[in-house]
């Protein structure tokens, strides 16, 4: 029968790199159907608050009264102290630990990547309550150090200060960074490692020279993610340290919650958060661009 060889011949035509099967016109129709949750949701609960944040932004010298408060000035400053603590704390203590989970087995490496990403499940007031139980003035690392002979005020000090907040805000920074590198040093060819060591380098030497360089794209892209976190978190600091650190999550949570404020401000104050932490994530996302092209 004519049928039978006309369709071996279109099963060949197909294997053969012919035109594609008629269901993909289909499947491309349905894309828009499919999408259509996810764009109602990002116009919903983004687009349209963006839009009414930006309708009072708007409003005659509502940035100007911005930049002539001294307290943004001090609060820019404080945030962008914190973020480099703690993001760069975060991206180093993260890489070494991404580093050590490439050479375990695959099974304590499954058990170990769990344990460090259950701090992503908790809300920063949890966060912020541990370290006050743990590294208060009657937390019980507190009083553990109190029997070594060092000052258990100057420890509640340290954490209900700037530093402090860096370092708790660290706890859920990190498993982001290893998360991130864990899969780019596992892809890493460690035979570059082993021909470097075979003409003379060293461990140490092997490793800044050979993997460092080409990893250094993703652990930028790394910091820039966990920094932009930082920057727009509050509510770990809210619980922590309260109005004693100046930041300007706080800052706009201060103009919010307070009655008769300015909203023009707070929302011109809102507004260049949104752009300075957007500004972060797109350099990240041009770092990790960057490793692409070289790939």
């Amino acid at each position: 029968m004519p049928s039978g060889p006309k369709s071996a011949s279109g099963a060949e035509a197909n294997r053969a790199g012919g035109p594609p099967p008629a269901r993909i016109p289909a499947e491309r129709a349905l894309g828009p159907a499919l999408a259509a949750p996810a764009l109602f949701v990002l116009a919903f609960f983004f687009l349209l608050p963006l839009g009414a944040v930006a309708f009072d932004a708007i409003q005659p010298g509502a940035f100007a009264r911005v930049f002539a408060n001294p307290i943004f000035w001090r609060s820019l400053g404080g945030s962008l102290v914190l973020t480099l603590v703690a993001a760069g704390v975060s991206t180093v203590m993260g890489f070494a630990v991404a580093l050590y989970l490439t050479r375990v087995s695959e099974r304590r490496r499954a058990l170990m990547t769990f344990l460090i990403t259950v701090p992503l499940t908790f809300s920063g007031l949890i966060v912020a309550y541990g370290f006050i139980l743990a590294y208060g003035r009657a937390g019980f690392v507190t009083q553990a150090l109190a029997v070594l002979g060092l000052d258990p005020a100057a420890i509640s000090q340290f954490l209900y200060s700037a530093l402090g907040l860096a370092f708790a805000s660290s706890y859920y920074l990190i498993p982001r960074v290893v998360m991130l590198l864990l899969p780019v040093l596992l892809n890493f060819d460690r035979a570059q490692l082993l021909a470097a060591e075979s003409l003379g380098a060293g461990p140490r030497r092997a490793l800044v020279e050979i993997l460092v360089p080409q990893v250094l794209p993703a652990v930028a892209t790394g910091f820039c993610l966990v920094a932009a976190v930082v920057f727009g978190a509050y509510g770990t600091a809210l619980a922590l340290v309260g109005t004693r650190v100046n930041i300007l999550p706080l800052q706009l949570y201060s103009m919010v919650s307070e009655t008769g404020s300015d909203a023009p401000a707070a929302a011109a104050l809102a507004l260049l958060l949104t752009a300075i932490c957007s500004a972060f994530l797109a350099l990240g996302e041009a770092f990790a661009a960057a490793r692409e092209r070289r790939a």
